[in-house]
């Protein structure tokens, strides 16, 4: 794949661009996805369906932290990337700087408050009956390496802003790869259970890192820290802090959603019916893998080119994303409307030593799952305008609208709706909620998105 760097991202065709920069981000993105998946798919074999709940209950908390870096990263690259298309390589270095330092004061920080805190976390988190023991075994370990998950989710994002969008493939694909061979290597040889399966997710984030550090050390980037571009800048932290905080805010809600979805869902359905969740998680994450590789893909072109004042091509890039962005998501919607209880069947052990809760927890998911999927996948053709229009606004620099769009279908529709639904029409109306959400979200970000085009990029292009 040819070689993307910062000044093309405000030449190149939009289309042809858009490919270059959305295709290696997808990839990693669907290496990361299929790691979950095919992890859980492990854990569900060699271990059990309640396994796979118990990394449900942890991945909220651990993923959070791990967040942090993403939101710092995402918050310093849109400002990378205008700054690189404003000829201002020297913010650019000093925000990258600000970056690592920040990246670690809060993560490590919030590992140790984690740690003391964690007899109180996992059941908050839906851990309770047989799902708390293994749930700590994976969580003690895997918050160790988060910190590390953190740097390597900022330092992808900068990898990107600067145009190099095969590397940051790279480092998306090297911890995928490594966790699912210490998979096989502690699960399934060592037959270390859940000491395996966190241990092989801790060892990912650390062969991501050092491949992170490979990069900004070698000639493949064009940003050259100095010490003094550690020392934090409060100007500088303000604006990360802005953007970042989008990002940040949407993963808080996550958090809060899978909360709340483990806890009304143990209450309707017991341990089972969390791993019914736990299995319709993992494919949220892995079935939108293209959509959301458009969407990092269209980041650094928008930022660029609105950093350079070409308002045409940033129009362009936004028509042009949504458009592969809603193909791909009719893809999806197909594969997961024909094959649902395929899909299920995948995560279920069928070892014939089974007990008979193991058997009867099985049945269960394996009845559940496809009705929740169907429901759950429902409006996904139409999520692109949501995705793109407010990634756009992040791109851009315009905080407040980044931060209201983006937690519109999670934060104001979905979770309102899993708090009131349920108490009428029980697991349905959990399931209901996701396609609700979606396109209520879809159209307000619709009128918001057109609004902003008319006034600003027309406007300004004339």
């Amino acid at each position: 794949m040819a070689k993307v760097s910062s000044e093309q991202l405000g030449t190149e065709p939009i289309g042809q661009l858009l490919i270059k920069q959305a295709v290696p981000a997808s990839i990693g993105i669907l290496v990361m996805s299929l790691n979950i998946l095919v992890d859980s798919i492990f854990v569900g074999n060699w271990i059990g369906s309640i396994a796979i709940a118990a990394i449900n209950v942890v991945l909220p908390v651990s993923f959070f932290i791990g967040a942090l870096g993403m939101a710092i990263g995402i918050g310093g690259s849109s400002i990378i990337s205008r700054a690189l298309g404003a000829e201002n390589k020297q913010k650019a270095l000093k925000v990258f700087g600000n970056q690592v330092t920040l990246t670690l004061l809060v993560t490590i920080s919030m590992v140790v408050v984690g740690l003391y805190f964690v007899d109180d976390l996992i059941p908050t988190f839906g851990g309770k009956g047989a799902i708390f023991e293994p749930a700590k075994i994976y969580y003690v370990i895997v918050v160790y390496g988060v910190p590390m998950l953190a740097l390597c989710m900022m330092g992808n994002t900068v990898i990107r802003a600067e145009g190099k969008p095969k590397f940051a493939m790279n480092a998306m694909i090297i911890p995928s790869v490594g966790n699912l061979l210490m998979d096989y290597i502690f699960i399934y040889e060592l037959d270390w259970g859940m000491y395996g399966a966190a241990w092989a997710t801790t060892l990912g984030y650390f062969f991501c890192l050092c491949y992170i550090v490979w990069f900004f050390l070698s000639k493949n980037s064009e940003l050259k820290l100095r010490m003094t571009d550690f020392g934090l800048n409060r100007s500088i932290l303000r604006e990360i802090g802005s953007l970042g905080f989008v990002t940040l805010s949407r993963q808080a809600t996550i958090s809060i959603i899978y909360l709340l979805m483990n806890n009304i869902l143990f209450g309707l359905g017991g341990e089972a019916m969390v791993a019914v969740y736990a299995i319709i998680g993992r494919m949220l994450m892995f079935a939108f893998f293209p959509v959301f590789g458009v969407t990092q893909g269209f980041l650094p072109i928008a930022g660029y080119n609105y950093g350079a004042k070409k308002y045409p091509r940033v129009r362009e890039s936004i028509n042009t994303a949504i458009k592969y962005a809603a193909f791909m998501a009719t893809l999806v919607f197909i594969f997961l409307m024909v094959f649902p209880s395929e899909i299920a069947a995948l995560f279920l052990s069928d070892k014939p030593d089974m007990s008979s809760v193991e058997l009867a927890a099985n049945a269960f998911v394996l009845e559940h799952t496809p009705f929740a999927m169907r429901w759950v996948f429902a409006a996904t053709p139409i999520i692109a305008l949501q995705l793109i229009g407010a990634a756009y606004f992040q791109a851009i620099g315009k905080a407040v609208p980044a931060l209201l769009l983006t937690l519109l279908r999670q934060g104001f529709f979905f979770i309102p709706l899993i708090l009131i639904l349920p108490n009428f029409l029980g697991e349905l109306g959990v399931w209901i909620s996701f396609p609700i959400a979606d396109v209520l979200a879809t159209i307000v970000t619709g009128f918001y998105l057109r609004k902003e085009v008319r006034n600003t990029l027309l406007a300004r292009s004339t």
